[in-house]
């Protein structure tokens, strides 16, 4: 058994156990990955201030996000094909979460459904929604969660037109795999990994085959997901959709201030600053660059969360020193089940609460609710590098 101290250490361990196609859709960006490098490079230039002499006992990362106590303002966020990076890797995910106390996002092109992850747990869980055409599957989608308890629905924004992904179109991504001789050879060597998917059923989009008309099986589900992505998703949608579910409401996906405060006038609950892991808009800035500018043009008048890039307890720290009031680990989470199942994406929860604590005690504080600008070392420029260019006229 390895020792395992950091997320680097999963990562290692997944990337034996996983195989390529599924490998490469996780660890990778849209057309030259710079957004996705930036994610975590950024945090790179954020420093921290130690401080000394200060009474660290009874220190304490409880907080809430939207509402909800959670053991640290950490979130697993919603991931598409979990449950073929591991068997059953929605379930092990959620139940992992629900243990420690912080909560799971559910995707909408998650392996293991809405139901399944609901008769396998007792914590409400996030559902997190892609707008698509089909607005009778979408009513239906947000009618299941509601049966299933989920106490939040996560709109994502950014993904109207899917980003050119290299990787996955080389690779001829699919769930599940297609059998070439290329495939097939990679998946001899993951044992491990091959004798969990002999063992589960769930091996296809579990919230989309035989719930979408017309899409019974693997072969009819790809051209129906090629077409569903609306592109004519705009803020007066959003506003029915939030109507609909009548529930809390976070809208992942804002870059910009603008944005922002556009999803105030929707009602939003929360925002999630957040790229897309840095898989759709290339080029586009890191999270945590643009965090700050958000949290100043809304951060008084809705809950702020973060999403990109976040690898380690002192990403976290930095993310909420610059105002989050929550963070979400989508690849970190992705790296503990691949490598160990539940019990890797515990690892990661325990080796990020870990360096979490220690990262706050050493910086002088001793309550999450008081970490702020005060804690960082902000390089000259880092907020003030990029300017957006304004319409003539």
């Amino acid at each position: 058994m390895p020792v395992i101290t950091t997320v680097d250490d999963l990562h290692e361990i997944y990337r034996r156990r996983v195989p390529k196609m599924f490998y490469d859709y996780c660890q990778s960006g849209s057309w030259t990955e710079q957004t996705f490098r930036e994610n975590e490079t950024d945090f790179d230039l954020i420093r921290l201030r130690q401080r000394v002499a200060v009474d660290m006992e009874g220190r304490s990362l409880k907080t809430k996000m939207i509402g909800r106590d959670v053991s640290m303002p950490v979130a697993l966020a919603p991931v598409g094909l979990t449950g073929m990076q591991h068997a059953d890797g929605e379930i092990l995910a959620a139940r992992a979460a629900e243990k420690f106390g912080v909560p799971f996002t559910l995707s909408t092109m998650s392996i293991c459904s809405i139901e399944d992850v609901a008769r396998e747990t007792q914590a409400p869980f996030w559902f997190q929604l892609y707008a698509m055409r089909d607005e009778d599957f979408i009513d239906r989608l947000i009618e299941r969660a509601r049966a299933a308890g989920c106490d939040a629905l996560v709109l994502t924004l950014d993904l109207q037109i899917l980003g050119q992904r290299h990787k996955d179109l080389k690779n001829g991504l699919s769930a599940p795999p297609k059998l070439t001789a290329r495939s097939i050879a990679d998946m001899m060597t993951r044992v491990q990994w091959g004798l969990g998917m002999l063992r589960t059923k769930r091996r296809f989009f579990g919230n989309i085959v035989g719930h979408a008309k017309g899409v019974a099986d693997a072969s009819s589900l790809s051209s129906w997901t090629a077409e569903q992505f609306d592109p004519r998703l705009d803020w007066d949608k959003i506003r029915r959709i939030k109507e609909k579910w009548g529930g809390k409401l976070i809208l992942k996906g804002i870059l910009d201030a603008e944005d922002a405060r556009m999803a105030l006038q929707v009602g939003a609950d929360a925002i999630v600053v957040s790229n897309h892991g840095g898989r759709q808009l290339d080029g586009a800035l890191s999270s945590i660059r643009i965090l700050p500018e958000i949290v100043d043009a809304v951060g008084s008048e809705v809950e702020v969360h973060m999403d990109g890039g976040i690898r380690s307890g002192q990403d976290v720290l930095k993310a909420i020193a610059l105002g989050a009031k929550g963070t979400y680990i989508g690849r970190a989470f992705v790296y503990g089940l691949g490598a160990m199942g539940e019990r890797g994406v515990t690892h990661t929860l325990e080796v990020i609460r870990k360096e979490l604590d220690t990262t706050m005690a050493l910086c002088g504080e001793k309550d999450i609710h008081d970490v702020g600008p005060q804690n960082l070392l902000i390089p000259k420029g880092f907020r003030e590098a990029w300017e957006p260019c304004r319409r003539n006229g």
